[in-house]
């Protein structure tokens, strides 16, 4: 039974969280207070991967809800599925950040992570066998990136031998919430660098393209947006918790998708993506998921990885789906798209299968991409924050925390 214990972190981080735990609830046949109400056996099998069993045939997220002001924690609890997570695992501090990176990481987040470590210790106490802590929170707000960073920096030294996965939502290029999202995003990402074993980069607005020119909506909102995501994070998860034919769990992804420790920022994908009322109209078949998997318009990250190439890629399949089939289409992408591969890597896609597809679906295809393109990204961050602090625009806000203007140059 290898377990994960789950963290998140500021406002995003709790919505996108809010929305992971519905879907895998409803992939594990729990209603919305934690009974089980489900069909088959294979939805209790491996139910330990994300749940604690307490008495009554009701089952508790291992989750950890840190945040620094109460507000979010008020809207998640009052949510749908409020009822399923135990109150002691709430940590809420009073004050809030006000977008301020040092502010969730030295002062105010520097107050609560002892009582966040109590908490995510006694999970992990809890557990058979961990297998690693997945962290769900955005790099440009305050706490989800001050505090997020922080707290992975501490389970780093008291867990050193368990995976670290973090599902990080990056500033987008046109949607700007903050003004100093450039600062919190790169002090961030020079926390990841170093602490973190695989981050999952996502992309507001990447996926609001998505939202637009897939399933046709004319004004996504946020929840539709968790709900993309939550579809991925349910996919990198899908093999620990249904059996499969080929089975990857967070550690086997690491090992076949990092080449180099630094290089551990991946993009993801999820098919099959289609309008609402299209669904009847087209049969789902290895070779559309492919192509659907692979194609630009799909990924949750704003780069393109025609401007890169991919240093390796997993492909994890959901469903009924043959294993031959699977092997020809992927051999088949290679030899196509050979150019997009760099030749160093002999065979650098890693398939995964699992025969449990999600609800509503027949089968369904995660893609998970560690390609030269996500620099993009980071370039786009690195530009803005080196014309900000060229002029130390709102650098006050973060020396008055205690930061050292150092610390700035050492990031960029």
């Amino acid at each position: 039974m290898r377990e994960i214990v789950h963290l998140q972190t500021g406002q995003c981080g709790n919505q996108i969280g809010a929305a992971f735990w519905q879907t895998v609830s409803g992939e594990h046949g729990l209603d919305g207070s934690g009974v089980y109400n489900g069909t088959s056996d294979l939805q209790l099998e491996r139910m330990n991967v994300y749940f604690n069993e307490a008495s009554g045939n009701k089952y508790v997220p291992r989750a950890v809800l840190v945040d620094l002001e109460p507000g979010t924690m008020g809207a998640v609890r009052a949510g749908p599925f409020g009822q399923l997570f135990r109150p002691d695992n709430f940590v809420f501090g009073q004050s809030g950040v006000g977008n301020n990176w040092a502010k969730g990481h030295y002062t105010e987040g520097a107050e609560l992570v002892d009582q966040v470590l109590d908490v995510v210790r006694r999970e992990a106490e809890g557990c058979d066998c961990l297998q690693g802590f997945q962290i769900t929170h955005s790099l440009g707000g305050g706490t989800g990136a001050g505090m997020g960073t922080l707290l992975i920096s501490k389970i780093r030294e008291e867990f050193p031998d368990r995976m670290m996965a973090t599902f990080s939502v990056m500033p987008s290029p046109k949607v700007s919430d903050t003004v100093v999202e450039p600062y919190n995003a790169t002090l961030s990402v020079h926390q990841l660098v170093e602490n973190s074993d695989e981050t999952f980069c996502i992309d507001n607005e990447a996926l609001y393209d998505i939202c637009m020119r897939t399933l046709k909506l004319n004004n996504p909102s946020y929840g539709d947006l968790n709900h993309l995501v939550s579809a991925v994070m349910s996919g990198v998860t899908t093999c620990l918790r249904f059996p499969g034919q080929l089975n990857s769990d967070l550690r086997k992804l690491a090992v076949n998708m990092v080449p180099f420790p630094r290089l551990h920022f991946f993009m993801v994908g999820f098919a099959p993506l289609t309008s609402r009322g299209a669904h009847s109209f087209r049969a789902v078949t290895v070779p559309e998921l492919t192509q659907q998997m692979f194609d630009p318009k799909n990924m949750m990250a704003a780069s393109d990885f025609r401007n890169g190439r991919y240093l390796t890629c997993s492909a994890i399949f959901r469903g009924k789906v043959s294993m031959k089939e699977v092997e020809d289409q992927m051999r088949n992408v290679q030899n196509k798209n050979s150019s997009y591969f760099v030749e160093w890597i002999p065979n650098n896609v890693q398939t995964a299968l699992c025969s449990i597809p999600p609800r509503g679906l027949k089968m369904s295809s995660t893609f998970i991409g560690n390609s030269t393109s996500i620099q993009e990204l980071f370039k786009r961050v690195g530009d803005q924050f080196t014309a900000m602090f060229r002029r130390k625009a709102f650098s006050h806000w973060y020396t008055g925390e205690g930061m050292d203007e150092m610390e700035f140059t050492e990031a960029e």
